[in-house]
């Protein structure tokens, strides 16, 4: 009993801090006063949590506001330089390293493409490690004052194995390639620094809900729009931490019984029809002309601008502008799906094929997921671009290691933790989806 008596007391500590840490860093600057009215702490539990906080330099001082017939208050924020965190997109075309402080500033960056060797694991993994060594070489950041890494990949993530995570990319040819293990021990980094490694998908949704189009929604799903195309799913929603979400692999559904084969294998799938490698080879099969280069970004933008001139009197091409009206049906019939399956309130389109496309395409893609989707869901979503633009992926990698920091009470893996046990097993299950775990409420 007394084991058990003890365990509460540290949950309690341990959610406090995160609490604090949590309404501080969306919502903050907060004077201690305010902190007290958010969280429903005490205000003797709020200058423990403060105190504790400020001298392990979590939190700084903001600046002082005047308080009605009382002395001025300090406004308090989590400090910036506090930590560091750096998020990975191993994105279709290249791989993005980005370096951010815990206010998710960014502060260096590496990018490196990916045209000569594809998904080749050991050059990915090789460029990872290139790549991290740079931007804490540019920006004279210490290993040890790491928070985290966070990494976005294609494909469905298993972490079932005692190595870590590993990935099953079927489109891109990557069977069960132990992900976690290879950048572990190919990474110049200390062997405490925690990598958190989840689908690109869903670490754009987690960047969406947390700072872009996603803000305020219950229900959501985010659309990650590139060479292939997949979505994340958002139950729950809040402004932080509370949301349940999952990615899907929605860009494998069938739209079309033995249609176009997919990159996956599988006749019909929305990818073949959707995707920015499917689109150019659909152009060239209605006599598009061949590509000036490999690169499928330089191809999406030769057709847009084929079918959408730039104002220079020259007339659009027949060909280009049927296939984008016939893309945006394809797309909208597919956001159809999640509107019926899910009833999202909000559905964002994010990835660099849906940020080229999206202005063009967006307003016949909703037109066409209300026509295909039953109508009381369809009445109640809206369709909008994200907000984040070309680098949501990379900063919503980095928001994996955040969220785990929040959710150990701002406690780092390497440091001597007595709160480790609840955390680390939220950590073990993903990190991203988690609540403080007891808060102390004032009596009503």
């Amino acid at each position: 009993m007394a084991e058990q008596s003890r365990r509460t007391v540290r949950d309690l500590r341990r959610g406090n801090r995160a609490e604090v840490l949590q309404r501080l860093y969306f919502e903050g600057p907060l004077s201690r006063q305010e902190l007290g009215t958010t969280t429903g702490l005490s205000s003797g539990s709020i200058s423990n949590v403060v105190a504790e906080l400020a001298a392990e330099g979590l939190l700084e001082e903001a600046g002082i506001v005047d308080s009605e017939g009382g002395r001025p208050r300090t406004l308090l924020r989590v400090a910036p330089t506090s930590g560091y965190l750096i998020g990975i997109d191993v994105g279709e075309t290249r791989v993005q390293v980005e370096l951010f402080d815990l206010a998710l500033t960014e502060l260096a960056r590496a990018d490196r493409p990916l045209i000569h060797h594809g998904y080749d694991v050991d050059w990915i993994v090789a460029h990872i490690r290139d790549a991290v060594a740079d931007v804490l070489r540019d920006s004279s950041i210490e290993t040890d004052e790491l928070v985290g890494v966070g990494v976005g990949v294609p494909g469905i993530i298993d972490r079932g194995s005692p190595d870590g995570v590993v990935v099953h990319g079927q489109t891109v040819g990557w069977d069960a390639v132990p992900l976690e293990a290879m950048l572990r021990e190919s990474a110049e980094l200390p062997s405490d620094v925690p990598f958190f490694i989840d689908n690109g998908a869903k670490t754009l949704g987690q960047a969406e809900m947390w700072f872009g189009g996603g803000r305020g929604a219950g229900d959501a799903a985010v659309v990650l729009f590139g060479s292939g195309v997949s979505a994340c799913i958002v139950v729950d929603g809040e402004l932080y931490g509370g949301a349940q979400s999952r990615a899907v692999e929605w860009g494998h559904t069938t739209v079309r019984v033995g249609g176009r084969r997919c990159r996956c294998g599988s006749p019909g799938c929305l990818e073949a029809y959707v995707g920015a490698e499917a689109i150019r080879e659909r152009w060239l099969e209605t006599g598009g002309p061949p590509a000036s280069s490999p690169d499928e970004e330089t191809a999406l933008a030769a057709l847009l601008e084929a079918a959408v001139p730039a104002g220079d009197g020259r007339p659009a091409d027949a060909g280009a502008a049927r296939l984008l009206d016939e893309t945006a049906e394809y797309l909208g019939a597919g956001i159809a799906d999640l509107v019926n399956l899910f009833r999202p309130e909000r559905v964002l389109v994010g990835g660099w094929a849906g940020l080229l496309l999206g202005p063009a395409l967006l307003p016949a893609v909703r037109r066409y997921a209300k026509k295909y989707a039953m109508r009381h869901p369809a009445e109640r979503v809206t369709i909008d671009l994200g907000q984040l633009g070309a680098d949501a992926v990379t900063r919503g990698a980095a928001t994996l290691p955040l969220a785990d920091f929040f959710a150990r009470g701002g406690r780092r893996r390497r440091q001597e933790d007595p709160d480790a046990g609840t955390a680390d097993a939220a950590a073990r299950s993903g990190g991203q989806s988690w609540r403080p775990v007891v808060i102390e409420r004032r009596p009503v």
